[in-house]
């Protein structure tokens, strides 16, 4: 770079949008179909493909994924569900969307990540020592003990809904097993978003996964207002059929009111081009995290990465460090604004949900100490596919200056 010349602002995640991607979306403007054509259908494909999935149903967004999840497990008035407390405000705002009731569980201090025991003492919190469901939410993309926290969730008789808007892309490896998140082999429903700064991106955009073919007809029936335009579903024949038993061509039929997260074919063709390129974009995330990993010893043991859970293999959707701001007589906030006026963005995920002040008035005394400690100590640092090694070093560089005044 030349003398004098300001490099350019890094932020905390962006997108990654190539001439390919842009032609496929060209080529849908062209076409005949924007919305509730062929591009959506084609995008569940490669998703399920993609995923190990034996159904994907394509939504509006990550918080349409989750309401949807919510509503085909029938989590509203009279329900509770577990949600960990560090996790974006969709994973518990999407039960209380459809009326049921949240429990906070705590989580591991230096993953956020939810651990069985967690959910057992979240458990023992809920009305009447029982529950409904969990979200299993799988920060930056990594996932925890996901077989241990079935377990617990089975022995409950608890459903279990996987966040995975962080993890498209992640694997963990069970008894020499390789499992895909989406796949759901520990799970009853997995939730996706693609928005910008995530694994890859459609503008806005979610999915569904599971492999409970009645649930995926219920959640691809009440994303499009409850509408079903399946003969084997309709119930009053006199209105479906003319008057050789054929099928009225216009005809649908409603059993119950649904919504409208319908994802449109221009943002699925985006979709479409971006999955085929999810195992270069993990690979240098995964690239990226590991100079982040070696460059950060130096600045040990003031700051140091997330531990590492055990046989997970993630796609890296966020960088979090680990920062000891009180040890170092810093304010986070100072630490972010001194960055920013080196270029560099910084975000924080997240600060817990159960301190928001509608989750709080409904709980005020509730304390989850791993979540605090976790909370208190996380930084998110940039990481994305298009960033160079030179990045993370000037990052890092960065970062050390902040820190060290």
């Amino acid at each position: 770079m030349n003398a004098g010349v300001k490099p350019p602002f890094l932020p905390y995640g962006r997108q990654v949008i190539e001439d390919d991607d842009i032609a496929a979306v060209v080529a849908t403007l062209k076409g005949d179909y924007l919305t509730t054509g062929p591009r959506v259908a084609e995008f569940e494909a490669a998703l399920a493909e993609a995923t190990g999935a034996r159904h994907a149903i394509a939504c509006s967004n990550g918080t349409a994924a989750l309401h949807l999840a919510a509503r085909a497990l029938g989590l509203g008035a009279g329900t509770t569900t577990i949600v960990p407390a560090i996790t974006f405000l969709a994973s518990a705002n999407a039960i209380r969307l459809h009326g049921g009731d949240v429990v906070f569980a705590d989580v591991d201090p230096d993953t956020g990540l939810m651990r069985p025991q967690d959910l057992t003492d979240a458990l023992a919190r809920c009305p009447g020592g029982r529950a409904d469901a969990v979200v299993n939410v799988h920060l930056t993309g990594q996932c925890g003990d996901i077989a241990g926290i079935q377990r617990v969730a089975k022995s409950a008789g608890m459903r279990v809904i996987d966040d995975a808007c962080h993890a498209l892309g992640t694997n963990v490896r069970i008894n020499d097993v390789t499992h895909r998140i989406g796949g759901n082999d520990y799970a009853d429903l997995t939730c996706f978003s693609f928005h910008p700064v995530k694994t890859i991106a459609m503008g806005e955009g979610g999915a569904v996964t599971t492999s409970d073919p009645d649930l995926a007809k219920f959640i691809a029936r009440d994303r499009s207002h409850g509408m079903s335009r399946d003969p084997q579903s309709f119930t009053q024949a006199e209105d479906a059929l003319d008057g050789n038993g054929e099928v009225n061509p216009w005809y649908y039929e409603m059993a119950e009111p649904g919504l409208n997260y319908r994802v449109p074919d221009v943002l699925c063709a985006l979709g479409i081009s971006q999955l085929t390129k999810l195992g270069r974009f993990v690979t240098r995330r995964r690239a990226l995290v590991a100079s982040y990993d070696a460059l950060l010893k130096q600045l040990a043991p003031h700051v140091t990465p997330l531990h590492r859970t055990p046989n997970v293999d993630p796609a890296w959707h966020l960088y979090v460090a680990l920062i000891d701001f009180d040890a170092l007589g810093l304010s986070r906030a100072d630490v972010m604004r001194r960055l920013a006026a080196q270029g560099i963005g910084t975000q924080v995920h997240y600060f817990p949900v159960h301190r928001q002040p509608y989750y709080k008035a409904m709980n005020p005394n509730l304390m989850l100490p791993g979540a605090e400690a976790y909370y208190r100590r996380c930084l998110t640092l940039p990481l994305y596919p298009s960033m160079s090694t030179d990045d993370v070093t000037r990052v890092v560089c960065a970062l050390k200056r902040a820190i060290r005044g």
